[in-house]
């Protein structure tokens, strides 16, 4: 069975086979357009082989982490930083003092200091591994040739760049990498385009059955903050388990995990900065409903969660005090929507208007160790719940806070997920980060929590209320208003389609000799030749964690192999392949997965192409000559990225989700599981391309069944 739903919006009809639920939406940052940039928050997430331990020794039910008392082994006590909060400019290093055993030190930060530094790559090598990715989008002969030539001079013109590139490595960057502080000021932190889509990502959860009827929303909530109180107490005590990535066990980089809770991105003119606020300090999270912001206690002085009645009641109390004003506030969470340097403009304005109550109020908010966002909406399905995790939608986007780190998002049914904002954080501690809170449902939280009967009345914090009395709200409005046209016309140019294939997953694909996420990229390759008539610039997100500081490395989808394959399946589906021709074709797809499946290992040795590339631009100074392979049109065709994609398989995140990276292309979320296959596909409304892609994803993996099935002595498929 393939679930594929687009829900008409005027008739709300479900359309058969094909109904595509086409929403609005905003255009993600394509920024420094001649040399970079994709910012995916995930690579092909699998199961950690980490074991993560409880402070309480409470069992994760043989899911991810499994739990044994971590007391005798290492003592899950929260240290006072010696200072309250750390600002950071986007360099990793202004925050790497915490890792020392006098400030947060533990386990989780113990293979830091013997972390491989990210590798130069040879530029001979970069150009050899770039060619078989760009060639295939070359138009005709000349455009190939002149590719060519550019790589054969940049082999002389890089010389120089290339020498002040390994400087930098092995000189002011030689504790750190190369690129990280290039790619997440350039990437990130200046880029002034507003964060909603652009850079934000979400999870959504799979659904709580054990919730009640009469308040799954405050439940649903309360569960999730108990166990994030949990996980909370070992990333902040430096007590989790390091990452590690497969059997060699090759330990994984942990710094992302600092701005992981209490921490908030901050506007600035020109580059904003990120906080980091002691945790030590903070008992608190922040709570959001109809755009009214409110602090409630979730751990104790000791770090450990409050008992889940207690969590329960003061979100009882945030959503009556919400639902009880008479006279709506002015929304500040809007302003967090817009324009980078729109939004550093407001926020100096409300301190000016509103003096210390107002600073103080923003400090409360952003030191908060996370936040959630109790929309008053109720989500019927998947598009919905995408449009609603990633922007809130017209009438939920003022009841976020855009800049937190993390938000937990859940409607009045109980349906959860998160938003998170990953200019300093990639998407890999956020999964482990979810795989954790989700491992336990409401039930179980419950027979976890134990109610204490000494246990302190604890009051909601009204987090702008007194400011808010205190100042005069006509420019407040102005400022909302502004921000609110702005929000609306951006989400309304956004489309969303989400495909549930049900027909067959990674258990099938495996059986027919090929690698899940190659042949999951193939299909993908296979629809946008339909979709466009050729292939384009693709990426997939790899993590490049094994290196100190190490975030992401371009896998190209497109090579020679991928396109032999897709040019024999041809733009329009065959109805009676003939036996000589599948066998042909099968031969093609396999060539193909294992050319993909190759440049995938290599990128995750740091050894893709896109980032040196890059790094090398930056080492041309104002009085060189820039290099023509930066201007030749098939390098920049191969690298302006029409299809973005990337690939989240885990069993309890049943939908998640980006933007397109440029307005004439794609972003695509996937995930591969045992039995099926799920796809959530962004594209700006105006092409309409959304639910024609979904449509020829379907066929491109019904067609490739038959192909990679074809040699197999039983079809475990039941029905194309």
């Amino acid at each position: 069975m393939i679930l594929f739903q687009q829900v008409c919006r005027e008739s709300r009809k479900v359309l058969p086979r094909a109904t595509t639920t086409v929403a609005n939406g905003t255009l993600r940052s394509s920024l420094y357009q001649n040399f970079i940039l994709q910012k995916h928050p995930l690579s092909n997430w699998t199961q950690p082989t980490t074991k993560v331990t409880n402070h309480k020794g409470c069992p994760a039910a043989a899911r991810t982490f499994s739990s044994t008392a971590r007391e005798d082994v290492y003592p899950v006590t929260m240290k006072p930083w010696k200072v309250p909060m750390v600002e950071s400019n986007g360099d990793y290093r202004d925050e790497a003092f915490l890792e020392r055993d006098d400030e947060i030190g533990g386990p989780l930060y113990r293979n830091q200091a013997t972390l491989p530094r990210l590798p130069v790559p040879e530029v001979k090598d970069t150009i050899q591994r770039f060619l078989p990715t760009a060639l295939p989008l070359a138009k005709n002969e000349e455009e190939a040739k002149g590719l060519e030539k550019a790589c054969e001079a940049f082999l002389e013109e890089a010389k120089v760049l290339q020498e002040r590139l390994l400087h930098r490595a092995n000189n002011e960057m030689k504790d750190s990498s190369y690129l990280q502080l290039y790619w997440n000021t350039l990437g990130y932190l200046q880029v002034r385009d507003s964060v909603v889509v652009n850079v934000s990502y979400f999870f959504q959860f799979q659904n709580d059955s054990t919730l009640s009827k009469s308040r799954p929303n405050i439940e649903r909530a309360a569960a999730l903050l108990y166990s994030t109180a949990e996980f909370r107490k070992e990333v902040c005590a430096g007590a989790l388990e390091p990452e590690v990535m497969g059997k060699a066990q090759i330990p994984l980089d942990a710094t992302a995990f600092k701005y992981m809770f209490h921490a908030c991105r901050i506007p600035r003119k020109v580059q904003d900065t990120y906080r980091i606020y002691d945790p030590s300090r903070h008992n608190h999270a922040i709570v959001a409903r109809k755009g009214n912001f409110y602090s409630i206690n979730i751990v104790d002085d000791a770090g450990d969660p409050l008992p889940l009645s207690v969590i329960e009641e003061q979100l009882q109390q945030c959503i009556e005090m919400a639902d009880d004003l008479v006279v709506p506030r002015p929304k500040l969470g809007i302003l967090t929507s817009t324009n980078r340097d729109n939004w550093a403009d407001a926020r100096g304005k409300l301190i000016q208007l509103g003096g210390e109550q107002m600073e103080r109020a923003l400090q409360l908010l952003e030191s908060g160790a996370l936040m959630v966002n109790l929309d008053d909406s109720d989500l019927v399905d998947d598009v919905e719940c995408s449009e609603m995790m990633l922007t809130g939608r017209k009438q939920s986007g003022d009841n976020r806070w855009f800049d937190k780190s993390i938000q937990i998002v859940v409607d009045n049914n109980g349906l959860a997920g998160t938003l998170s904002e990953h200019s300093m954080m990639d998407g890999m501690p956020v999964v482990r980060f979810a795989d954790y809170i989700t491992s336990f449902t409401y039930d179980e939280v419950k027979q976890r929590s134990t109610e204490r009967s000494n246990e302190a009345s604890y009051q909601v914090v009204d987090i702008f209320g007194e400011a808010l009395m205190n100042m005069d709200e006509n420019p407040l409005r102005e400022l909302e208003s502004q921000a609110r046209e702005e929000f609306h016309q951006n989400i309304g140019k956004q489309s969303t389609s989400v495909v549930t294939f049900e027909n067959y997953g990674s258990n099938f694909i495996k059986k027919s000799k090929n690698p899940p996420d190659a042949y999951a990229q193939l299909a993908l390759q296979l629809a946008t030749y339909r979709l466009f008539g050729e292939q384009v610039g693709t990426y997939e997100a790899t993590q490049v964690r094994r290196f100190l500081h190490g975030r992401t490395e371009v896998t190209r989808a497109v090579s020679f192999e991928s396109a032999e394959f897709v040019k024999s399946m041809g733009r329009t589906a065959s109805k009676e392949p003939h036996p000589e021709a599948t066998k042909e074709k099968l031969e093609l797809l396999r060539k193909a997965t294992a050319a993909h499946a190759s440049y995938s290992q290599m990128a995750a040795q740091a050894m893709g192409v896109d980032r040196h590339f890059f790094g090398l631009s930056m080492q041309v100074d104002s009085q060189d000559a820039i290099p023509a392979i930066y201007s030749d049109p098939v390098f920049n065709r191969s690298k302006h990225w029409r299809l973005s994609t990337s690939n989240l398989s885990h069993p309890r995140i049943v939908n998640w989700g980006f933007g397109q990276v440029v307005p004439d292309g794609l972003g695509v979320g996937y995930s591969i599981h045992p039995d099926s296959l799920k796809f959530n596909i962004s594209a700006l409304a105006e092409t309409r391309w959304t639910p024609k892609f979904a449509e020829l994803l379907v066929q491109s993996l019904e067609e490739m069944a038959i192909i990679a099935s074809s040699d197999m002595e039983e079809q475990p498929i039941s029905k194309l």
